[in-house]
């Protein structure tokens, strides 16, 4: 067996770059991390080959006296801590100081280096004995040449130059949104790809993601004692089948925490279904000393010491912000961007301005809600049933979303507000407020509305077995369901909610679900997808006909139902199309 024996310096370095520096977009996030630490206001980046040929990051921060550039490129050398309090409480990106030795291990590099109290600049070359004088402005520049020269096989292991490229267009990305304050440019090959002007989070915002994200997102801004959770989470209609457009910082730093991408998936796991990903940018605010940064050198991983007090605080915020009613709603309205001919409504929350209407009393409207939409589809009511309908001058914080003009197609309703028009699909939205009532009453004991006459239906083998052995799980949903012939059903009573419903298909739906698993794991762990079903079969259905009271009462009832914008599927509920709008369908003022 070979003797103990200590490794050469240039190998330690090499293989701490294993892990510091894993790809050319590595390198970038260390040298803008390190420039933003030194008060950097502007940070310029340019990019050859993807990042194999050349990295050079130049910013205007406070610069590296000449005395200290040799110790730049030294292992364990930093200007960030030197205390164990300090790495307890660690506030700046960097810290570990070992980027630009690990980086200098594999690449040729080179730092030249202005501070505001010298003569001139002074450049360093990494493994040269002494600096040089050098001319710059301020600030420092650091280029990176020739990334794995000396570790070829490496080299192998990387992508097409496109591919590393996007890697760090990435990382530049990720920096951008956690810093509006400062300025980022961006270039590959000569090419100008990216040129992000110093502005505020909404504005970043708006520059990294785009203006649909901003005009389908609510703002979520949340304080708990040390805690402050603040940024943008976009609803539904606006989800991704991926999840690129999910950035979570925690005090400025980009992180992956699973802990994290749990609380935020957890939070829209009543209003997003199926394979799509939320989008947000959210930044989490806590004391230094309760998150602990030095998991790992590539500093995207964290830990929390009291993980399920964030879990928990992330996930209330966050589902609070998204669940936050219409007639409630902070989401600022943001114009939508219609092409021309055709028009790609958006979905938005309408400012609450003073409308001009004059439509019938919306306190009428609502006293008919709690007789008309009681339960899910109730018959329509007649003429002798409708109050009048007074007039007064209405207020848009009563109303948001306008007054119903008619039905179209027996699909949805035509409403105007104080915007211009309101398109509402009465079955998503009637879903989500029979969904949330039914949630509101879970806990209770159900109350069961007895049928006068039974609805009878022809059962399978399966569907009579169910519901003899789950008696009693009907029973807890407010369901009476009992044989009532060797290949009959017969449905006795309903949750008073759902009594107006089409009871034969919320029975067998109902009788499906729970003869897949046992009912004590169902009314467990899937209890919200139970009641969702329920709703959906409860819901009033398309090619119903409502009257104008009717559909009003329904508008009145989404104001105040939270998560509103979007039915249990993900879909949404209603659009905006302001006047704007419909102006360049018909080429007006042209």
């Amino acid at each position: 067996m070979p003797r103990i024996h200590p490794l050469p310096d240039l190998l330690i370095s090499q293989i701490a770059a294993g892990e510091v520096v894993e790809r050319p977009a590595s390198v970038l996030k260390e040298l803008v991390e390190n420039s933003l630490d030194a008060g950097a206001t502007r940070i310029d980046a340019q990019i050859e080959e993807g990042g194999v040929k050349l990295i050079r990051v130049a910013d205007d921060g406070g610069g590296i006296p000449r005395e200290d550039l040799p110790l730049a490129f030294a292992r364990h050398a930093t200007s960030k801590i030197a205390t164990l309090d300090d790495l307890e409480r660690v506030a700046s990106y960097g810290f570990r100081g070992e980027a630009l030795a690990s980086i200098a291990a594999v690449a040729r590099v080179s730092i030249t280096s202005r501070t505001a109290d010298a003569g001139h600049a002074w450049k360093l070359d990494a493994g040269a004995p002494d600096c040089a004088p050098a001319a710059l402005a301020a600030g420092t520049v650091i280029v990176v040449a020739d990334l794995y020269f000396n570790t070829p096989a490496r080299r192998k292991f990387l992508k097409s130059a496109a591919t590393e490229f996007a890697h760090c267009d990435d990382v530049l990305v990720r920096m951008a949104q956690a810093r509006p304050d400062v300025a980022f440019s961006l270039s590959h090959n000569g090419q100008v790809k990216r040129r992000l002007p110093a502005t505020d989070f909404r504005g970043r915002a708006r520059d990294l993601m785009g203006e649909p994200f901003l005009a389908h997102a609510r703002a979520v801004d949340t304080e708990a004692g040390p805690l402050r959770l603040s940024g943008f989470a976009a609803l539904p209609a606006y989800a991704k089948p991926s999840r690129a457009e999910q950035y979570f910082f925690v005090n400025g730093r980009f992180v992956r925490d699973k802990l994290l991408i749990h609380a935020a998936r957890e939070a829209y796991a009543d209003i997003l279904h199926g394979a799509h990903h939320p989008a947000y940018v959210l930044f989490l605010e806590l004391d230094p000393a309760a998150v602990d940064v030095n998991v790992h050198p590539a500093k995207t991983e964290v830990r929390f010491r009291d993980a399920r007090g964030v879990h928990q605080f992330v996930f209330h915020a966050l589902q609070r912000a998204l669940a936050e009613p219409l007639a409630a709603a902070r989401t600022e309205v943001m114009p939508a961007t219609v092409p021309s001919p055709a028009i790609t409504p958006t979905l938005q929350v309408p400012s609450q301005s003073a409308l001009s209407l004059r439509e019938p009393d919306a306190r009428a409207y609502l006293d008919f809600a709690r007789q008309a939409f009681a339960d899910a589809a109730s018959t329509p009511p007649t003429a002798a049933t409708v109050p009048p309908a007074p007039t007064f001058q209405a207020e848009a914080q009563d109303s948001p979303l306008g007054f119903a003009l008619g039905q179209l197609q027996g699909i949805y309703i035509l409403a105007q507000n104080a915007q211009g028009l309101v398109l509402v699909d009465m079955h998503a939205a009637h879903e989500r407020v029979l969904y949330e009532k039914l949630k509101a009453a879970a806990d209770a004991a159900p109350t069961t509305q007895a049928l006068l006459v039974p609805v009878l239906f022809a059962a399978s083998a399966r569907e009579l077995a169910c519901a003899e052995e789950q008696a009693e799980a009907l029973a807890t949903l407010g369901f009476a369901i009992a044989p009532a012939g060797p290949q009959q059903l017969a449905v006795r009573g309903v949750p008073a909610l759902l009594a107006g419903g089409n009871v034969e298909n919320l029975a067998r739906a109902l009788l499906a679900e729970l003869a897949e698993q046992p009912a004590s794991r169902v009314l467990a762990t899937r209890r919200n997808e139970l009641l969702a079903t329920m709703a959906c079969h409860g819901a009033v259905r398309a090619r119903r006909s409502l009257t104008l009271p009717e559909m009003n009462a329904l508008l009145r009832q989404m104001e105040a139902t939270e998560r509103a914008d979007q039915c249990n599927h993900g879909r949404p509920t209603w659009v905006q199309l302001s006047l704007a709008d419909l102006d360049k369908l018909f080429m007006r003022g042209k």
